[in-house]
């Protein structure tokens, strides 16, 4: 997503740095594919910089953004991460100690490639908002700027992600169920003819999830602190985390059988 997000800013006319340091071959690739440039270290990479846009695994958010604080960044950063409005908002108080301007964002989609696919979400203090949506505007991924504070983007997100990526867990049960009394088939060829839209009318679609348990599986968990923070219980989003840790072992793996997800849940 980082790399695919990078691109239509590069696409867009702006000069994009990366940080090298600590990551793969094929995350280099990836950079280099999307036409960013290397960064020698962490202090360069801010100095360098006037917008900050942290990418990564929701556990690894709030480091990032010490990392980012105590190089004395005071530029604008946007905060893209599937993280609780809660943690969005003590990232932008701790930012905010050293002068930098927090930007809440949440992408919602696949990683952009065409128009219509993706969307980016942003609210917190004006004009940074409005700012980084100008970086991206006419590109593959469509900037919205909501009137709220910071943590109004993170919610949507999550509350999207949380309907979204729960119904494949739901469907992989569902499907788990119908196997263990030997009529998956006839499942399939039900939900086929009257879901065709969802993941269990499509197994190819289910399929997909298994590859990106190792990063939803976190998400959930920020999204059960939404919920305890809004009021509600954050059951249902702890089993999805639980449920999605027996798929951590298919990390990137677009190849997984069917037959093994279903396997992984009983």
């Amino acid at each position: 997503m980082g790399a695919a997000v990078a691109r239509q800013a590069v696409a867009a006319g702006a000069r994009v740095h990366w940080l090298p340091e600590g990551r793969g071959a094929a995350t280099r690739r990836r950079a280099e594919e999307a036409g960013l440039t290397p960064a020698a270290d962490l202090a360069t990479l801010t100095g360098s910089c006037w917008l900050i846009i942290s990418l990564c695994p929701p556990a690894d958010a709030a480091a990032v953004a010490d990392a980012v604080a105590a190089t004395g960044f005071s530029g604008v950063y946007l905060d893209a991460n599937a993280i609780s409005p809660t943690r969005s908002e003590s990232i932008a108080r701790a930012l905010a100690r050293g002068g930098a301007t927090t930007v809440d964002g949440g992408v919602v989609g696949p990683p952009p490639q065409r128009p219509g696919t993706t969307r980016l979400y942003l609210s917190g203090p004006q004009p940074a908002a409005a700012d980084v949506a100008a970086v991206f505007a006419r590109t593959a991924l469509a900037p919205t700027v909501l009137p709220g504070p910071v943590g109004q983007a993170s919610a949507l997100k999550l509350a999207f992600a949380s309907y979204n990526k729960i119904t494949y867990l739901l469907a992989a049960q569902a499907a788990a169920l119908a196997d263990a009394h030997d009529v998956l088939p006839q499942l399939f060829e039900l939900t086929g003819e009257q879901l065709a839209d969802t993941p269990l009318g499509d197994p190819d679609r289910l399929r997909g999830a298994a590859p990106r348990a190792w990063r939803w599986g976190p998400e959930m968990r920020e999204i059960a602190e939404a919920c305890t923070a809004a009021g509600l219980t954050p059951d249902l989003a702890l089993t999805a985390e639980r449920l999605l840790a027996r798929w951590d072992a298919h990390k990137d793996d677009p190849h997984v059988p069917l037959e093994r997800l279903i396997a992984d849940l009983t």
